[in-house]
C-alpha cells in the first residue's frame, strides 16, 4: 500500500494538473478543460507567469499550443506542412487574432518571413528544426523569447544539436524544463531561449507565482491542515 505522502503525490497529480485525464483520452488539457501546450509541466507553469497580450507568437507546427496562445496573446501564426493535420485543426481554430498556414517541407521553415514581421515568442516544434532556427532568429524581436521543445532529443539528433548551437550562437540564454508533460508516461524537456533584453511583464506582481499543487498557493490554515495529515 502507498505511504498517505505519496498518495498526496498522486492527488495533486489528478485534481491540480488533470495528469491522467491527458493521458487516457489524450488530450492537453488543464483541470479547468482549457489547451495547454504539449510542453513540460514546468515549461507551461513558467509561461503561464507572464502577460502575453500585447505580444505577436509564431509557431512552428500547430496544435493544442495554438489555442493556448491564442487565449493570450496579440496574435498566433502557426504553419503547418501535413494537410490532414491542417484540416482538423483548422476547424478548431474559431478565435480572433490566429492564423493558420499550410506549406510543403520546402517552404515550411521560411514561412515566418512572408509577411516582414517581427514576433515576440517564436516556437519551434515541427520540421526542419535546425533551418527553422535559423530562419526565427531573423524574426525574433529584441527582448523575445524562442522556445525548442523536445530538446533532449539533442542526445540522439544532430538536427537539434545544430538547432541548439545556432540558438546559442547567436547569444540567446538558454534554459532547460525537463519534466513530464500532458499525453506521456515518461519526462522530456521543453528549452527556452531567451534574448538577453527579455523583460515581459508578470501576470501577478511578484515572481515565482504559485503553480499547480504548490504549499504556498493555500492559505494559512489549509496549510496546517496539509502538514497534519501528512506527519
Amino acid at each position: 500500500m502507498p505511504g498517505l505522502k505519496f498518495s498526496k503525490f498522486i492527488e495533486i497529480w489528478q485534481k491540480d494538473f488533470a495528469y491522467d485525464r491527458t493521458l487516457e483520452e489524450q488530450v492537453c488539457l488543464d483541470k479547468d478543460g482549457c489547451p495547454i501546450p504539449w510542453y513540460t509541466y514546468p515549461a507551461i507553469e513558467y509561461l503561464e507567469q507572464f502577460d502575453f497580450s500585447d505580444k505577436d507568437i509564431f509557431e512552428y507546427g500547430c496544435g493544442y499550443s495554438s489555442l493556448f496562445w491564442a487565449s493570450r496573446a496579440r496574435t498566433v501564426t502557426s504553419v503547418e506542412d501535413t494537410p490532414e493535420w491542417y484540416e482538423k485543426w483548422l476547424n478548431e481554430f474559431t478565435q480572433a487574432g490566429i492564423s493558420l498556414r499550410l506549406r510543403n517541407e520546402s517552404e515550411y521553415a521560411n514561412t515566418i518571413r512572408e509577411d516582414m514581421k517581427m514576433y515576440d515568442v517564436i516556437i519551434i516544434d515541427g520540421k526542419r528544426r535546425k533551418e527553422c532556427a535559423q530562419t526565427a532568429l531573423s524574426r525574433l524581436k529584441t527582448g523575445g523569447l524562442i522556445i525548442l521543445d523536445d530538446s533532449d532529443r539533442t542526445n540522439k539528433s544532430d538536427e537539434y544539436a545544430a538547432a541548439i548551437a545556432t540558438l546559442k550562437q547567436a547569444g540567446l540564454l538558454q534554459v532547460d524544463f525537463y519534466g513530464f508533460c500532458p499525453m506521456d508516461c515518461f519526462t522530456k524537456a521543453t528549452s527556452l531561449f531567451f534574448h538577453r533584453d527579455f523583460n515581459f511583464q508578470t501576470r501577478a506582481q511578484r515572481q515565482p507565482a504559485n503553480g499547480c499543487g504548490n504549499l504556498w498557493g493555500k492559505t494559512r490554515k489549509k496549510r496546517k491542515e496539509f502538514y497534519k495529515e501528512t506527519l
